[in-house]
Order: C-alpha cells, then sequence, then structure tokens
C-alpha cells in the first residue's frame, strides 16, 4: 500500500497504472477490466469521466423496461436501471394484474421543498425576533439576481420562518426556507439562495443598531437544502373488489386476510418495516437511477418519512371497506426532469423520451407507482409461494455465471429447476454433477 500526493492531477492512465502497481499487484487481469468498459466513442467515454473526478472506468448498471402501466389512464413502458434479479420481473407482474382493473391512480399532495440557515444567537430572543421581521423583505431582494428564471418557471422562494430550536439546542435557532423548484430538483438553486440568505443575516444584523447595542449577533453555522421533504409528497393507490383477487370467493377472501395482515405488520414491526420498505425502494430507485436522479437523497428522505410518528413503519397501507380492497402508498419525492444528468447522460435522456418527457410531477407519480407495484408483488408472493421461489429462479442465472458454466450446462440446468426449488448449493451440486 502506498501514499501518494498529487493523484487528481494524474492522467486516467497514470491513475491506473500507479493503482495496479501499488494496490491491484496480485490482480493480473485489472487493467484489462478496467479498460474493457471503457466506451469506444471517445467523446461519450469524455462525458462520462467528467461525471466525477478520479475516474478510472465506468461501472455499468442493467437497464430494464417495465412494461403495461396503466397510470392515471395513460399507459407506460417504465425504464428501472438496477442490478437485483426479479425486481423488474416483479413489477412487470404487478402492472399487468393491475391493467384491466382500473390500475393505478395518482395524487400529488404537495411539492414544497425544504432548506435552512442554522445560526448561533446568544442574545434575548425576542431582540431577534424583532430584528428578523424588520429585514423579513432583504432576503427575498437579495436574491433576486438567482430566483430570476426560476420564478419564470413558475418557481421560487416561498417563505422564510425564523424557528427558536433552543430548546433542543443551547442558542440554536434556523431559518426555515421553503422553495417550488417546478420541474428541477432544484439542490443547487435552493443552496444559493440559503447561502445569500446567510449573507444577508449577518449583514444586516451588523447594521442593526438594536442588535448592536445588545453586543451580540447572529453566527451563521451552515446553509443547506434538507433531503426530508414531506411537503413533497405524492400517492399512488389501486383498488378493486375483493373477489377479483382469487379464483373462488373464499381464495380471494384468504388472499385479502394474510395481505392486510402482512401491511399491518409492517405498520408496527420495524424489522419487518425495513425489509418491507426496501422492496419498495427497489422499485423507486430503480426508476431514481434511470432518469438521472439522486437515489441517495431520495432514499434518506424517504426512511425519515417512514419515521416521522415516532417509530419506523410500513410506507404502504391497506383498507377493505364494503368489498373493495384498497392498497396505497405516500411518499416524499423530490424528483426532477430538467438539469443534471437528465440533460447530459444519454440513457437518461432515452429514458425520459420513453416517459414520454415527463414533467416532475408526473416522475413523481410514476416512480411512486413502481414502488407501489413492487411492494404488491414482494407481499403477493410472501403470502402465497414465498419469496424465495420467484426470485431464486430469476437468480438462478447469476449463480450459473458465477461458476462459468457453458451453455450446455446452463441449458440442462434451467431445464432441471423447472421442476426443483432453486437454491445456491444445490446449482452447486448439479453444476459438479454433470461436470464429473
Amino acid at each position: 500500500m502506498s501514499q501518494i500526493s498529487g493523484f487528481s492531477k494524474l492522467t486516467k492512465l497514470q491513475k491506473i497504472d500507479w493503482l495496479t502497481t501499488h494496490y491491484l499487484s496480485d490482480y493480473p487481469k485489472a487493467k484489462t477490466i478496467i479498460k474493457q468498459y471503457w466506451n469506444t466513442d471517445e467523446a461519450l467515454q469524455k462525458l462520462h469521466d467528467e461525471f466525477t473526478e478520479n475516474t478510472i472506468s465506468n461501472y455499468y448498471l442493467p437497464l430494464g423496461v417495465a412494461p403495461n402501466f396503466n397510470i392515471d389512464d395513460k399507459l407506460y413502458a417504465i425504464p428501472m436501471a438496477i442490478e437485483e434479479s426479479s425486481v423488474i420481473a416483479a413489477a412487470s407482474k404487478a402492472a399487468k394484474f393491475w391493467l384491466d382493473k382500473g390500475g393505478f391512480n395518482t395524487k400529488i399532495l404537495g411539492t414544497t421543498k425544504v432548506g435552512h440557515v442554522h445560526f448561533n444567537y446568544y442574545g434575548d430572543s425576542k431582540q431577534l425576533e424583532e430584528f428578523f421581521k424588520n429585514i423579513k423583505t432583504q432576503f427575498f431582494a437579495a436574491t433576486t439576481s438567482i430566483t430570476r428564471n426560476m420564478e419564470k418557471r413558475g418557481g421560487g422562494i416561498k417563505d422564510i420562518q425564523l424557528i427558536d430550536k433552543t430548546g433542543d439546542l443551547e442558542n440554536y435557532y434556523q431559518l426555515y426556507c421553503t422553495f417550488e423548484t417546478v420541474d428541477a430538483m432544484g439542490a443547487n438553486f435552493i443552496n444559493s439562495c440559503l447561502e445569500q440568505f446567510g449573507q444577508t443575516l449577518e449583514a444586516e444584523a451588523r447594521a442593526d443598531k438594536a442588535l448592536a447595542a445588545e453586543g451580540t449577533f447572529p453566527e451563521v453555522i451552515m446553509c443547506i437544502l434538507s433531503n426530508y421533504v414531506p411537503e413533497c409528497l405524492v400517492r399512488a393507490e389501486v383498488s378493486c373488489p375483493v373477489a377479483e383477487l382469487g379464483e373462488t370467493k373464499a381464495e380471494a377472501e384468504q388472499f385479502v386476510k394474510k395481505f392486510s395482515r402482512a401491511i399491518k405488520i409492517a405498520e408496527i414491526e420495524p424489522y419487518r418495516a425495513v425489509t418491507h420498505n426496501k422492496g419498495i425502494m427497489n422499485g423507486i430507485d430503480a426508476v431514481v437511477l434511470a432518469t438521472g436522479n439522486d437515489f441517495r437523497a431520495v432514499e434518506a428522505g424517504v426512511h425519515a418519512y417512514a419515521a416521522r410518528k415516532g417509530h419506523y413503519s410500513s410506507l404502504t397501507h391497506v383498507r377493505v371497506e364494503n368489498g373493495i380492497f384498497r392498497f396505497w402508498i405516500e411518499v416524499p419525492l423530490a424528483l426532477g426532469t430538467i438539469g443534471g444528468l437528465t440533460s447530459l447522460h444519454p440513457l437518461v435522456k432515452l429514458s425520459m423520451a420513453m416517459l414520454n418527457h415527463p414533467s416532475a410531477e408526473e416522475l413523481m407519480r410514476i416512480a411512486a407507482v413502481a414502488g407501489l407495484a413492487q411492494n404488491f408483488a414482494a407481499v403477493n408472493s410472501l403470502v402465497t409461494t414465498g419469496i424465495q421461489k420467484g426470485h431464486m429462479k430469476m437468480h438462478l442465472m447469476n449463480i450459473l455465471n458465477q461458476f462459468e458454466a457453458n451453455e450446455t450446462e446452463r441449458t440442462k440446468a434451467i431445464e432441471y429447476f423447472k421442476t426443483n426449488t432453486v437454491t445456491h448449493s444445490e446449482v452447486i451440486h448439479l453444476l459438479e454433477k454433470m461436470r464429473s
């Protein structure tokens, strides 16, 4: 292992040489593997190299499609970027199941995003409140050059509030700022506004005679957006008569009983809720990735929302009334369809075109539906055949690839596991048997 200075200034080939010498010396195929994932189109490779820093290669994820999604009476084929077996198959199965039952219905409950100026203040809170009231308009005035274009698109700063948080942390206050960013995710816009708010707060405080007489001024700690966006919310739902959920009345009622119980368990049991919601995010993240959005921000915000009532709980809910089964999700999704990778990455642009160039609100609806579909498919499997039957059949090809099965072995394995349970050890046993 070796330390290096000025690594970022090396060329890509020099970086690779250094890495293979000092960290991959016992991996003879390292250079070949790194280079085989380069794009032969030099301009396209340069574009990918500039997405991040110290790039040495491209890391591929499969881009798949889940068709037959009826969302608000409009048909979609949804692009999904994900490496996990059975996710796209499960989403597609759920889409087909609900296709002739009214499909998925959605509603945007809000699009407000949030950011804060976090600061200390050691003086009298009443004095600070009076000061804030007097200078509130200055925050809007100071950011006109930043907000001009956003306002033309229908967005901008919605409100700024002074929040006293000294009950939680001594001398801690914040400016709680809300924004509308329309079709942009808006991180850069929001952070630029917040940093200007911080500068304005300190400058106006220094010029305020009352604060000067008191001898203490606001001390800005940081200015940053929040990825917790409980007011940027979308609801997606499916519903149908209970009788349509089984071949017979008894079968349908038994399915609904077990399905509803599984959801209730996820509502009250955090151990189950985490896995339950992870399955939902399989669908949402796959759409978020395919459309060039920030899945880490989405994940953080969604899981915070799942714990908003003081304990971690299911994002999906079920109700049966008057013979009608209703299954829905409410989830915060701050997504964008302009800016960032959405206008740079060729496959992201392709995914957007596949979705007929959606607005941010439309993309929120689509992503929420993907999460609901994924959850329906997963819980459906759990309360009927069990999760492993379908998942392991999809995982079979990964295991065969791992042990470099040839075409004859693959064909025989696929045929064998049509009537036998797929397990990792059983696949190995079958390969060993064929090879002996």
